[in-house]
């Protein structure tokens, strides 16, 4: 269950790793190191795809859950979090250099899609390869951060750890309330939308909304149940 700690300590590293070597790391080297790291995730998230067994219930279920991603605007509204959060912190201006830091990292790394299914694979498969890479790209990640806003990044992982060690916490123990298939087809999902986010970190210009796909995730609870009641 703690396996989830490794994202906020790869974060801590990486933080200190960019405080050591501040000004020395060129952005070039961090990037093309994200973007490798992003096919690995691509690969994770085509394995966890290709389980799908009911491949009409990932379709229907990725199309509904992103249209009413995009009505309910998840994307527009985690930004304005993000915006509401940073002015809180910085007290309405610029801030000190460690609050910037760390509003920067508490966002970057918690409010994301990956964080939601990584925590959901690791809660009800014990499966934690994503939480994992995550981490690792996270952590490459906040060296440049923190070679750039200082010590906060690194305690942007307190944040981090309290997030998704409780979002591992409640997959795990509801899990044991869900049917397997449904399980199964939640995963698929996740594992489309892991695609997704891996696309936007090898290409960062073309941004996907992702953010809007969240509630796809959690669609096979309702369109499994009720297609089986259908079929009766």
């Amino acid at each position: 269950m703690f396996a989830f700690a490794v994202n906020a300590l790869l974060v801590v590293l990486g933080s200190l790793v960019g405080i050591a070597f501040r000004g020395r790391l060129s952005e070039r080297l961090s990037r093309a190191v994200a973007a490798a790291l992003g096919l690995v995730t691509l690969v994770i998230g085509a394995q966890m795809a290709l389980e799908m067994e009911d491949t009409l219930c990932v379709i229907i279920c990725l199309a509904v859950g992103t249209a009413l991603g995009a009505a309910w605007k998840i994307e527009e509204r985690l930004e304005a979090l993000g915006d509401l959060l940073r002015a809180r912190l910085s007290h309405g201006g610029t801030g000190s250099q460690f609050t910037q830091g760390f509003v920067a990292g508490s966002l970057l790394y918690c409010i994301g899609s990956m964080a939601v299914t990584g925590a959901m694979e690791g809660g009800l498969h014990n499966d934690y390869s994503i939480l994992v890479s995550k981490g690792v790209i996270d952590g490459v990640m906040s060296i440049t951060f923190a070679a750039a806003m200082g010590i906060g990044v690194a305690f942007s992982a307190l944040p981090l750890l309290i997030y998704e060690g409780a979002l591992t916490l409640l997959f795990a123990l509801t899990g044991p309330m869900i049917p397997e298939a449904v399980i199964t087809e939640m995963s698929a999902v996740g594992g489309c939308i892991i695609v997704g986010i891996s696309l936007n970190i090898i290409y960062p210009e073309k941004h996907l909304p992702v953010g809007y796909m969240l509630p796809a995730i959690f669609l096979p609870l309702i369109y499994l149940p009720l297609t089986g009641w259908l079929s009766l």
